[in-house]
């Protein structure tokens, strides 16, 4: 191993890498569409892979299908170091929100082999399978299998909307590998990210050292009312289970603004049945999203929502179930590599504050079984899941120097059990 301050991401092949990939699953209006598994997801795992043999890395793929590139060390007995994110999108997703991280990560493995750097500890990037849970739900499922969470054979089991399990969607793009998910030791992991929130714009700051995820609840809610004519029904004796939807849409609203301004209640998906202009809806399935920093606060505006809920379906003579579909509880980081990020951000001069991760992401999962932080950069207009989104080149930059100095510090810091 040896010491070199000098040592730096080159930007602009991190920016070219970031555009060069938002061809796979590019949409017209400058986003990705690349879901899990998809042919594109394909595409962009297959360049990866060939971009990490030519820094001479090794290459693992799970049997979740997530890929590991791995730089080696110089201490063969002490487990890796571990940077990275995810490569799919949501349906209408950036060019940045997953990618960066594993972008920056290979940024930080091409900028220690072109400067000859040999860490003690090999040096990782993982390229997680599934974590935003558009095609198979729940999100962070790799990691989630990784870290315990669900088992494979739950993993697998997922169906995305026309019927297509995870497991044969693996097989189908070439990607159920051989190590069994999970029998991976680690001495740390950090994840790069955007923060997918206007905070650090807004604040004229540069880089969020994350100190720990917010909770989060998923469920999915089913009105169950009448169907019937629309033209010949009085309003009086109407059982719209449509109509006691949007009364639910106001209470999850109200649940949000009633407990703080660190809550967050969202209604992401509605699907009213039957369908027609002239029929009164009979059947309503929509999602609900509850997050809070504080667990103890999710459960109260759990208990609020179903209370209140159940008046209005009362109300309106309407069936109602909520059954909980997935939950993350809130996740403090390892106090350590946090001020690692930290200690990278101030000697390089830049303008950082803490903050907590309103969003959920693999290193949610990840903490759960090694030392784990996280970086962020602004995005512009804090706009994530969204084709707009967009990331100052020099913040993404400055992001993975940041990266790439808080692994050098977790090399000398950490050591074998």
């Amino acid at each position: 191993m040896h010491k070199n301050a000098n040592i730096t991401i080159d930007g602009p092949r991190l920016n070219e890498d970031i555009a060069f990939t938002s061809r796979f699953g590019a949409t017209p209006r400058g986003g990705i569409r690349r879901l899990a598994l998809s042919a594109e997801d394909r595409l962009v795992r297959d360049w990866l892979a060939t971009h990490g043999e030519a820094l001479g890395c090794s290459i693992t793929v799970d049997t979740m299908g997530s890929q590991f590139l791995r730089l080696e060390g110089s201490d063969p007995t002490l487990p890796p170091l571990m940077m990275g994110s995810h490569l799919d999108t949501q349906p209408t997703g950036g060019r940045y929100d997953g990618i960066y991280g594993v972008l920056g990560g290979l940024a930080v493995l091409r900028a220690f082999r072109a400067a000859g750097y040999v860490p003690r500890h090999s040096i990782e990037l993982a390229n997680w399978t599934n974590e935003e849970g558009a095609r198979f739900a729940p999100a962070m499922t790799a990691s989630g299998v990784f870290s315990g969470v669900f088992t494979l054979e739950q993993a697998y089991g997922l169906a995305d909307r026309d019927g297509v399990r995870l497991g044969d969607a693996l097989l189908a793009i070439g990607y159920k590998g051989d190590e069994p998910c999970g029998a991976h030791p680690l001495a740390a992991y950090f994840e790069l990210h955007i923060e997918q929130g206007p905070v650090l714009e807004n604040e004229g700051k540069t880089i969020g050292v994350v100190t720990g995820v917010q909770g989060m609840r998923w469920f999915d809610v089913t009105l169950t009312g009448q169907e019937a004519h629309a033209g010949t029904t009085p309003m009086e004796l109407r059982r719209d289970a449509l109509l006691a939807a949007a009364r639910l849409m106001v209470l999850a609203a109200d649940v949000a603004a009633a407990h703080g301004p660190d809550a967050k209640t969202t209604i992401g998906i509605i699907d009213a049945s039957p369908g027609s202009r002239n029929v009164v809806p009979g059947e309503v399935r929509m999602t609900l999203d509850l997050r809070h920093p504080d667990d103890a606060v999710i459960d109260q505006m759990e208990a609020d929502f179903r209370t209140q809920a159940a008046e209005i379906a009362r109300r309106a003579h309407i069936e109602l179930s909520i059954e909980e579909s997935w939950g993350s509880p809130s996740v403090p980081f390892d106090l350590a590599c946090i001020g690692m990020v930290r200690d990278a951000a101030a000697k390089a001069g830049l303008s950082h504050r803490d903050i907590i991760s309103g969003a959920g992401h693999d290193a949610a999962y990840m903490a759960r079984i090694c030392p784990t932080a996280m970086i962020f950069i602004p995005c512009r207009d804090g706009l994530s899941h969204n084709e707009a989104e967009y990331a100052e080149p020099e913040d993404i930059v400055a992001g993975a120097n940041v990266l790439m100095r808080a692994i050098m510090a977790a090399d000398e810091h950490f050591d074998p059990a």
